[in-house]
């Protein structure tokens, strides 16, 4: 029988299973009523997936937006048409590096730059997300997008493969980076493994397996759930007094002194208790936007 629980998994999901497929396995031992993720990771990929239990659902917008940290495994001579390990072959050209060159390459991907994102992606096009086009062969115009990359640290480097430590911001694919770094450099290259290491401030050290949770009894695993305001630490903290947190619970606005327009701040009620999400609005006044369901 399914029963409500509310918070935030981290899953370290395992190679060979689809971010949704880890989800409804979860999803499935807590017995819970509703759940999503927040951002799909490639069934080839492994490391850190969080996922929103109940009302964590109404914050995952908050996650899907943050920085991430990945352990990317290039291999340098093979070009796929995915960028990937899982595409099929179309170039195979012979490899001629030194590590000095390819940490010269590296430096151009650094910054804010333009990518254009995959056609093996989840992105839109009428409706449809793109992978689905390039399984049929369909090739779909993709604009360059502004993307961030904060860091790039080169940690093994042996002649035709690479180990890199990738820090990027939202919208970032770095598959996309496996395959632009192999054509700067002439001999191609794809993503060989994947590994997600952080997202925010949620690291894989903190994550469990599936196997794990398995293992552990429902007071157990409800013991690994982080709270429902973790993904939101990011925003400022504004507790109300006993009467604003009523009126905000019952969609009203409030006026409160020295707020910032436009800022969103993450709202408590006395005794610490988490309400959700509010924004100061034109007029000065603090609105609900995110608020967890009354009980």
């Amino acid at each position: 029988m399914k029963r409500k629980v509310d918070g935030v998994l981290l899953l370290d999901k395992p190679a060979g299973l689809t971010s949704n497929a880890a989800l409804q396995k979860a999803k499935r031992l807590y017995r819970a009523e509703k759940a999503g993720h927040t951002g799909t990771l490639d069934p080839f990929a492994t490391g850190l997936l969080p996922l929103c239990l109940g009302e964590a659902t109404k914050f995952s917008q908050f996650l899907l937006d943050a920085d991430k940290v990945y352990r990317a495994e290039l291999k340098f001579g093979v070009r796929t048409d995915s960028g990937d390990l899982d595409g099929e072959v179309i170039a195979s050209r012979p490899v001629d590096l030194t590590e000095a060159r390819l940490r010269r390459a590296l430096d151009n991907f650094l910054g804010e730059i333009e990518q254009v994102p995959p056609m093996h992606s989840a992105l839109k096009h009428h409706g449809r997300p793109l992978y689905e086009y390039a399984r049929k062969g369909i090739e779909i115009e993709r604009k360059a997008r502004r993307v961030l990359v904060r860091g790039l640290e080169l940690e093994t480097f042996n002649g035709d493969a690479c180990v890199l430590r990738v820090h990027c911001g939202k919208g970032f694919y770095v598959r996309a980076l496996a395959d632009d770094l192999g054509e700067v450099l002439g001999c191609g290259a794809h993503l060989a493994g994947l590994a997600r290491l952080r997202v925010g401030d949620f690291d894989l050290a903190d994550a469990c397996s599936l196997a794990e949770l398995d293992n552990l009894s429902e007071v157990e695993r409800d013991a690994r759930l982080a709270p429902a305001d973790a993904l939101i630490a990011g925003l400022p903290e504004l507790c109300l007094d006993a009467e604003a947190a009523w009126q905000i619970m019952h969609g009203q606005a409030v006026w409160l002194p020295r707020l910032q327009v436009g800022v969103l701040h993450r709202i408590y009620a006395p005794a610490e208790r988490f309400l959700g999400v509010a924004e100061v609005g034109e007029d000065g006044k603090l609105a609900p936007r995110r608020l967890l369901a009354q009980a």
